[in-house]
Protein backbone atom coordinates (compact mmCIF):
# COMPACT_ATOMS: atom_id res chain seq x y z
CA UNK A 1 0.00 0.00 0.00
CA UNK A 2 1.61 3.35 -1.02
CA UNK A 3 1.77 6.09 1.24
CA UNK A 4 -1.11 7.67 0.16
CA UNK A 5 -3.57 5.26 -0.48
CA UNK A 6 -2.67 4.38 3.12
CA UNK A 7 -3.05 8.01 4.28
CA UNK A 8 -6.76 8.06 2.22
CA UNK A 9 -7.32 4.92 4.24
CA UNK A 10 -6.48 6.42 7.41
CA UNK A 11 -9.16 9.33 7.22
CA UNK A 12 -11.62 7.55 5.66
CA UNK A 13 -11.49 5.49 9.26
CA UNK A 14 -11.57 7.76 11.09
CA UNK A 15 -14.30 10.06 9.27
CA UNK A 16 -16.37 6.77 10.10
CA UNK A 17 -15.14 7.08 13.61
CA UNK A 18 -16.72 10.23 13.45
CA UNK A 19 -19.90 9.80 11.95
CA UNK A 20 -20.18 6.84 14.01
CA UNK A 21 -20.36 8.80 16.83
CA UNK A 22 -21.95 11.54 15.78
CA UNK A 23 -25.05 8.65 15.26
CA UNK A 24 -24.42 7.24 18.61
CA UNK A 25 -25.48 10.74 20.22
CA UNK A 26 -28.42 10.94 18.47
CA UNK A 27 -30.49 8.36 20.68
CA UNK A 28 -29.10 10.63 23.56
CA UNK A 29 -30.66 14.02 21.86
CA UNK A 30 -33.96 12.13 20.30
CA UNK A 31 -35.89 13.05 23.53
CA UNK A 32 -34.74 16.66 24.34
CA UNK A 33 -37.22 19.53 23.16
CA UNK A 34 -35.36 22.42 21.57
CA UNK A 35 -36.89 25.76 22.81
CA UNK A 36 -36.44 29.30 21.14
CA UNK A 37 -37.79 31.32 24.08
CA UNK A 38 -38.17 35.31 23.89
CA UNK A 39 -39.95 35.59 27.23
CA UNK A 40 -37.37 36.76 29.83
CA UNK A 41 -34.80 33.67 31.21
CA UNK A 42 -35.83 34.30 34.55
CA UNK A 43 -39.29 33.68 34.49
CA UNK A 44 -39.44 30.82 31.49
CA UNK A 45 -36.48 28.60 32.58
CA UNK A 46 -38.31 27.45 36.14
CA UNK A 47 -40.91 26.01 33.94
CA UNK A 48 -38.69 24.23 31.42
CA UNK A 49 -37.04 22.59 34.90
CA UNK A 50 -40.33 21.49 36.66
CA UNK A 51 -41.23 20.01 32.95
CA UNK A 52 -38.26 18.38 32.79
CA UNK A 53 -38.64 17.24 36.51
CA UNK A 54 -42.05 16.16 35.75
CA UNK A 55 -41.34 14.37 32.70
CA UNK A 56 -38.05 12.95 32.48
CA UNK A 57 -37.38 14.91 28.72
CA UNK A 58 -34.43 17.87 28.85
CA UNK A 59 -35.48 20.92 27.82
CA UNK A 60 -32.88 22.78 25.63
CA UNK A 61 -33.32 26.30 25.28
CA UNK A 62 -32.40 29.22 23.08
CA UNK A 63 -32.34 33.03 24.51
CA UNK A 64 -31.60 36.07 22.51
CA UNK A 65 -30.59 39.24 23.19
CA UNK A 66 -33.32 41.88 25.54
CA UNK A 67 -33.37 44.25 22.64
CA UNK A 68 -34.66 42.52 19.71
CA UNK A 69 -34.58 39.01 21.34
CA UNK A 70 -38.20 38.46 19.24
CA UNK A 71 -37.48 39.49 16.22
CA UNK A 72 -33.62 37.43 16.02
CA UNK A 73 -35.57 34.65 16.99
CA UNK A 74 -38.16 34.82 14.80
CA UNK A 75 -35.42 35.33 12.31
CA UNK A 76 -33.47 32.14 13.46
CA UNK A 77 -36.20 30.07 12.24
CA UNK A 78 -36.72 31.74 8.75
CA UNK A 79 -33.46 30.95 8.33
CA UNK A 80 -33.36 27.53 9.43
CA UNK A 81 -36.42 26.78 7.84
CA UNK A 82 -34.73 23.61 5.58
CA UNK A 83 -33.56 21.92 7.84
CA UNK A 84 -35.21 23.01 11.69
CA UNK A 85 -32.69 23.19 14.50
CA UNK A 86 -36.08 24.40 16.75
CA UNK A 87 -39.03 22.32 18.42
CA UNK A 88 -41.22 24.63 19.80
CA UNK A 89 -41.17 28.77 20.00
CA UNK A 90 -42.40 30.62 22.99
CA UNK A 91 -42.77 34.06 21.57
CA UNK A 92 -43.63 36.58 24.18
CA UNK A 93 -46.35 38.46 21.75
CA UNK A 94 -47.67 37.05 18.80
CA UNK A 95 -47.42 38.69 15.46
CA UNK A 96 -43.92 37.32 14.86
CA UNK A 97 -45.52 33.95 15.37
CA UNK A 98 -48.10 34.99 12.79
CA UNK A 99 -45.74 36.16 10.51
CA UNK A 100 -44.00 32.21 10.79
CA UNK A 101 -47.85 31.16 10.28
CA UNK A 102 -48.02 32.77 6.90
CA UNK A 103 -44.18 31.42 6.14
CA UNK A 104 -45.81 27.87 6.56
CA UNK A 105 -43.70 26.90 8.97
CA UNK A 106 -45.91 25.92 11.70
CA UNK A 107 -47.10 22.94 12.45
CA UNK A 108 -50.12 21.94 13.31
CA UNK A 109 -50.82 20.44 17.28
CA UNK A 110 -54.44 21.26 19.09
CA UNK A 111 -53.78 21.08 22.72
CA UNK A 112 -55.53 19.19 25.31
CA UNK A 113 -56.21 22.24 27.33
CA UNK A 114 -57.32 24.52 24.04
CA UNK A 115 -60.92 24.92 25.11
CA UNK A 116 -60.25 26.59 28.46
CA UNK A 117 -58.79 29.86 26.13
CA UNK A 118 -60.68 32.29 24.35
CA UNK A 119 -60.96 31.80 20.54
CA UNK A 120 -59.60 34.90 19.89
CA UNK A 121 -56.13 34.25 22.06
CA UNK A 122 -55.75 30.24 20.09
CA UNK A 123 -55.24 29.44 15.97
CA UNK A 124 -58.68 27.77 14.92
CA UNK A 125 -55.66 25.89 12.34
CA UNK A 126 -54.16 25.03 15.50
CA UNK A 127 -50.52 26.68 14.99
CA UNK A 128 -50.53 28.53 17.84
CA UNK A 129 -51.51 28.97 21.18
CA UNK A 130 -51.57 32.20 23.38
CA UNK A 131 -51.61 32.59 27.00
CA UNK A 132 -50.31 34.55 30.09
CA UNK A 133 -50.95 38.04 28.92
CA UNK A 134 -48.72 41.33 29.00
CA UNK A 135 -51.13 44.54 28.99
CA UNK A 136 -49.42 47.87 27.28
CA UNK A 137 -50.17 50.61 30.13
CA UNK A 138 -48.16 54.40 30.93
CA UNK A 139 -46.56 54.19 33.97
CA UNK A 140 -46.38 57.49 36.09
CA UNK A 141 -43.86 58.88 38.15
CA UNK A 142 -46.66 59.82 40.77
CA UNK A 143 -44.20 62.91 42.24
CA UNK A 144 -44.18 64.18 39.19
CA UNK A 145 -47.69 64.32 38.13
CA UNK A 146 -50.30 64.68 40.16
CA UNK A 147 -53.56 62.52 40.07
CA UNK A 148 -55.76 65.80 37.88
CA UNK A 149 -52.74 65.68 35.75
CA UNK A 150 -52.41 62.31 34.82
CA UNK A 151 -52.32 61.69 31.26
CA UNK A 152 -54.91 58.75 29.97
CA UNK A 153 -54.05 58.04 26.27
CA UNK A 154 -51.14 56.83 24.34
CA UNK A 155 -51.60 59.60 22.15
CA UNK A 156 -50.63 61.75 25.39
CA UNK A 157 -46.99 60.75 24.15
CA UNK A 158 -47.16 62.96 21.38
CA UNK A 159 -48.68 65.89 23.29
CA UNK A 160 -46.58 68.97 23.05
CA UNK A 161 -47.23 69.59 26.54
CA UNK A 162 -45.95 66.73 27.40
CA UNK A 163 -42.33 67.51 25.33
CA UNK A 164 -39.45 65.81 26.57
CA UNK A 165 -40.77 64.39 29.90
CA UNK A 166 -42.28 61.11 28.53
CA UNK A 167 -40.67 58.11 27.08
CA UNK A 168 -41.16 55.05 25.03
CA UNK A 169 -39.04 51.93 23.74
CA UNK A 170 -37.39 51.82 20.43
CA UNK A 171 -40.46 50.19 17.93
CA UNK A 172 -38.16 48.15 16.13
CA UNK A 173 -38.48 45.01 18.44
CA UNK A 174 -40.60 43.09 20.95
CA UNK A 175 -43.90 44.76 22.52
CA UNK A 176 -43.36 48.12 20.95
CA UNK A 177 -42.64 46.55 17.35
CA UNK A 178 -45.97 44.73 17.86
CA UNK A 179 -47.59 47.85 19.26
CA UNK A 180 -46.85 49.89 16.13
CA UNK A 181 -48.35 47.28 13.64
CA UNK A 182 -51.37 47.16 15.45
CA UNK A 183 -51.69 50.83 15.45
CA UNK A 184 -50.83 50.67 11.47
CA UNK A 185 -53.79 47.81 11.28
CA UNK A 186 -56.31 49.96 13.14
CA UNK A 187 -55.87 53.82 12.45
CA UNK A 188 -54.35 53.63 8.61
CA UNK A 189 -50.59 53.66 7.85
CA UNK A 190 -51.28 57.57 7.29
CA UNK A 191 -52.48 58.41 10.93
CA UNK A 192 -50.42 56.08 12.21
CA UNK A 193 -47.01 57.35 10.52
CA UNK A 194 -47.86 60.81 11.35
CA UNK A 195 -49.14 59.69 15.33
CA UNK A 196 -44.86 58.17 15.25
CA UNK A 197 -43.77 60.94 13.78
CA UNK A 198 -45.55 63.31 16.30
CA UNK A 199 -43.84 60.68 19.19
CA UNK A 200 -40.27 61.23 17.63
CA UNK A 201 -40.06 64.71 17.92
CA UNK A 202 -42.46 64.91 21.45
CA UNK A 203 -40.90 61.84 23.67
CA UNK A 204 -37.75 60.39 24.09
CA UNK A 205 -36.27 56.57 22.82
CA UNK A 206 -34.94 54.13 25.35
CA UNK A 207 -33.44 51.23 24.23
CA UNK A 208 -36.88 48.60 25.87
CA UNK A 209 -39.49 48.89 27.53
CA UNK A 210 -37.45 48.00 31.19
CA UNK A 211 -35.52 51.26 30.44
CA UNK A 212 -38.45 53.61 30.03
CA UNK A 213 -39.82 51.76 33.11
CA UNK A 214 -36.20 52.62 35.00
CA UNK A 215 -36.26 55.82 33.59
CA UNK A 216 -39.60 56.96 35.06
CA UNK A 217 -39.03 55.10 38.38
CA UNK A 218 -36.27 57.12 39.02
CA UNK A 219 -37.28 60.92 37.76
CA UNK A 220 -35.85 60.66 34.31
CA UNK A 221 -38.98 60.70 33.21
CA UNK A 222 -42.76 61.98 33.90
CA UNK A 223 -44.56 58.69 32.29
CA UNK A 224 -43.57 56.70 29.67
CA UNK A 225 -45.18 53.78 27.78
CA UNK A 226 -44.41 50.02 29.03
CA UNK A 227 -45.36 46.76 29.66
CA UNK A 228 -46.95 45.12 32.75
CA UNK A 229 -44.37 43.07 33.50
CA UNK A 230 -41.76 46.11 33.90
CA UNK A 231 -44.16 48.68 35.10
CA UNK A 232 -45.15 45.97 38.31
CA UNK A 233 -41.53 45.09 39.06
CA UNK A 234 -40.73 49.34 39.74
CA UNK A 235 -44.15 49.49 41.94
CA UNK A 236 -43.29 46.63 43.84
CA UNK A 237 -39.33 48.05 44.48
CA UNK A 238 -41.16 50.97 46.46
CA UNK A 239 -40.84 53.53 43.31
CA UNK A 240 -42.96 56.48 43.76
CA UNK A 241 -44.72 54.89 40.41
CA UNK A 242 -48.39 53.90 39.37
CA UNK A 243 -50.17 52.88 36.18
CA UNK A 244 -52.26 54.24 33.89
CA UNK A 245 -54.24 51.83 31.38
CA UNK A 246 -54.84 53.94 28.59
CA UNK A 247 -57.66 54.79 26.22
CA UNK A 248 -60.29 53.87 28.51
CA UNK A 249 -62.97 56.54 27.15
CA UNK A 250 -65.77 55.24 25.31
CA UNK A 251 -64.68 56.66 21.98
CA UNK A 252 -61.41 55.61 22.79
CA UNK A 253 -59.48 52.52 21.75
CA UNK A 254 -58.92 50.52 24.58
CA UNK A 255 -56.11 48.81 26.03
CA UNK A 256 -53.75 46.76 24.34
CA UNK A 257 -53.23 42.73 25.54
CA UNK A 258 -50.64 41.20 24.34
CA UNK A 259 -50.30 37.14 24.57
CA UNK A 260 -47.38 35.31 24.93
CA UNK A 261 -47.65 32.42 22.19
CA UNK A 262 -46.24 28.76 21.84
CA UNK A 263 -45.93 27.81 18.49
CA UNK A 264 -44.55 23.72 17.33
CA UNK A 265 -42.12 24.24 14.21
CA UNK A 266 -43.03 22.12 11.60
CA UNK A 267 -40.08 19.31 10.63
CA UNK A 268 -38.57 19.91 13.79
CA UNK A 269 -36.20 17.26 15.70
CA UNK A 270 -38.78 16.35 18.14
CA UNK A 271 -42.04 17.16 17.57
CA UNK A 272 -43.78 14.95 20.06
CA UNK A 273 -41.96 15.97 23.24
CA UNK A 274 -42.42 19.82 22.10
CA UNK A 275 -46.37 18.66 22.22
CA UNK A 276 -45.67 17.47 25.81
CA UNK A 277 -44.11 21.02 26.54
CA UNK A 278 -46.84 22.56 25.09
CA UNK A 279 -49.63 20.74 27.21
CA UNK A 280 -47.69 21.52 30.48
CA UNK A 281 -46.97 25.43 29.59
CA UNK A 282 -50.97 25.39 29.00
CA UNK A 283 -52.03 24.05 32.38
CA UNK A 284 -53.69 26.18 34.78
CA UNK A 285 -50.98 25.78 37.18
CA UNK A 286 -48.38 27.31 34.72
CA UNK A 287 -50.29 30.27 33.79
CA UNK A 288 -50.77 30.96 38.08
CA UNK A 289 -47.14 30.72 38.44
CA UNK A 290 -46.26 33.52 35.69
CA UNK A 291 -49.32 35.27 37.60
CA UNK A 292 -47.92 35.31 41.10
CA UNK A 293 -44.29 35.91 40.17
CA UNK A 294 -42.67 39.28 39.29
CA UNK A 295 -43.22 39.58 35.66
CA UNK A 296 -46.93 38.93 36.40
CA UNK A 297 -48.28 37.62 33.59
CA UNK A 298 -52.00 38.16 33.10
CA UNK A 299 -53.75 34.52 32.72
CA UNK A 300 -56.52 33.73 29.80
CA UNK A 301 -57.62 30.25 30.98
CA UNK A 302 -61.51 31.39 31.43
CA UNK A 303 -61.15 28.51 34.25
CA UNK A 304 -58.77 30.67 36.52
CA UNK A 305 -60.08 32.79 39.59
CA UNK A 306 -57.54 34.09 41.61
CA UNK A 307 -56.93 37.47 42.77
CA UNK A 308 -54.58 39.96 40.17
CA UNK A 309 -51.94 42.55 40.62
CA UNK A 310 -53.06 43.56 37.23
CA UNK A 311 -55.75 44.37 35.82
CA UNK A 312 -57.20 41.98 32.58
CA UNK A 313 -59.50 41.96 29.63
CA UNK A 314 -62.06 41.16 32.03
CA UNK A 315 -61.69 43.77 34.40
CA UNK A 316 -60.98 46.58 31.73
CA UNK A 317 -61.95 48.06 28.17
CA UNK A 318 -59.21 45.76 26.23
CA UNK A 319 -58.44 46.89 22.48
CA UNK A 320 -59.86 44.73 19.82
CA UNK A 321 -57.05 43.51 17.47
CA UNK A 322 -57.29 41.23 14.52
CA UNK A 323 -53.98 40.54 14.76
CA UNK A 324 -53.77 38.68 11.71
CA UNK A 325 -54.67 42.01 10.25
CA UNK A 326 -51.67 43.52 11.88
CA UNK A 327 -49.40 40.78 11.00
CA UNK A 328 -50.30 41.77 7.75
CA UNK A 329 -49.00 45.73 8.36
CA UNK A 330 -46.27 44.44 9.85
CA UNK A 331 -43.99 44.77 6.89
CA UNK A 332 -44.97 48.29 6.12
CA UNK A 333 -44.78 49.37 10.15
CA UNK A 334 -41.26 47.80 10.13
CA UNK A 335 -40.58 50.17 7.07
CA UNK A 336 -41.40 53.26 8.45
CA UNK A 337 -40.57 52.62 11.95
CA UNK A 338 -36.84 52.31 10.77
CA UNK A 339 -37.08 55.08 8.33
CA UNK A 340 -38.25 57.15 10.98
CA UNK A 341 -36.26 55.58 14.39
CA UNK A 342 -33.07 54.26 12.20
CA UNK A 343 -32.44 57.64 9.89
CA UNK A 344 -29.61 60.09 11.43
Amino acid sequence: MTFQNKHQTILFLALLTVVGSLWGCRSASENEVIVYTALDQQFSEPHFKMFTEQTGIPVVPKFDTEANKTVGLTTAILAEKNRPRCDLFWNNEILNTLRLEKAGLLDVYFPKNRESFPAEFRSAEGHWSGFAARARVLIINTDKIKPADLPESIFDLADPAWKGQCGFAKPLFGTTATHAAVLFATLGEEKATQFFTDLKANARMMPGNKQVALAVSNGQLAFGLTDTDDAIIEIERGMPVAIVYPDQGADQLGTLFIPNTLAIIKNGPNTKAAQQLVDYLLTAEVETALSQGPSAQIPLNKNIDIELRVESPQTIKSMQVDFHEAANHWNTAAAQMEALFLAP
